[in-house]
């Protein structure tokens, strides 16, 4: 039987009644308890005045072994005891009740939250690793038939992490061997536009390193190509 399972086995909705049950029984006994110590007391004071009396007439000497209250009174005493002992006795079966159902909770709930950690453990293990291909570096030597924008896959986290790719740091595991572009030095994240000169040395920008918000329209050099004379940089 699984842990849960044995969880629930346990009768909680039969809990409330136990302890209702135990309670009513210690107010039953607190009731006996009262009117034993009431009737005790009146016992006990009538004797005290009976000595009292006895004393002053005389009948009575002041011998301790003959100071002493009846048998009656003493067994009331005693009669009072064991009931104050069982009213112990059984709020202390209502306690460990209690208590046994709270420990077993709170093992149900440290189980859960252990197999949540490891179900945690295993989708941040088993997540795919961030690679991005580079595009236009290889096999593409002409630069001929780009794509004028690209959009890197980044994770939700990555792309909500800042508005300034420049200065964003990706908190996820990138491969070491992966391709930096842009004048930034950077991987590759976010929308990128390529440099249309074929001769381009990086190719890719990412659009805030070059002041882009959007998709440009028909060719787009950068700063580096932008200056240079048409026949060097491709008609």
């Amino acid at each position: 039987m699984s842990f849960p399972d044995e969880f629930q086995a346990i009768d909680l909705e039969a809990l409330p009644s136990i302890l209702q049950r135990k309670y009513s029984l210690l107010r039953d006994l607190d009731k006996s308890l009262q009117e034993i110590q009431r009737q005790n007391d009146q016992r006990c004071e009538q004797e005290i005045d009976d000595m009292k009396r006895g004393i002053k007439t005389g009948n009575i000497t002041l011998n301790s072994s003959l100071l002493k209250f009846s048998d009656e009174a003493l067994e009331e005493q005693k009669h009072a005891i064991r009931i104050a002992d069982e009213k112990v006795a059984l709020a202390a079966q209502a306690y460990d009740l209690v208590d046994t159902h709270i420990q077993h909770l709170d093992q149900y709930l440290k189980k859960i939250d252990e197999d949540l950690r490891q179900r945690d453990n295993v989708a941040a293990t088993t997540s795919p690793v961030l690679t991005l291909a580079k595009a236009g570096r290889s096999g593409d030597s002409s630069g001929r038939g780009r794509k004028k924008t690209r959009l890197a896959k980044v994770t939700a986290a990555a792309a909500g992490a800042s508005t300034n790719p420049t200065s964003m740091e990706l908190d996820l595991p990138v491969d070491p061997n992966e391709p930096t572009y842009c004048f930034c030095n950077q991987v590759s994240y976010g929308e990128m536009v390529a440099c249309d000169n074929p001769d381009c040395k990086i190719e890719w920008f990412h659009y805030a390193c070059v002041g882009l918000k959007e998709q440009p329209k028909g060719k787009w050099y950068c700063s580096d190509c932008a200056g240079l004379p048409k026949r060097k940089r491709g008609k």
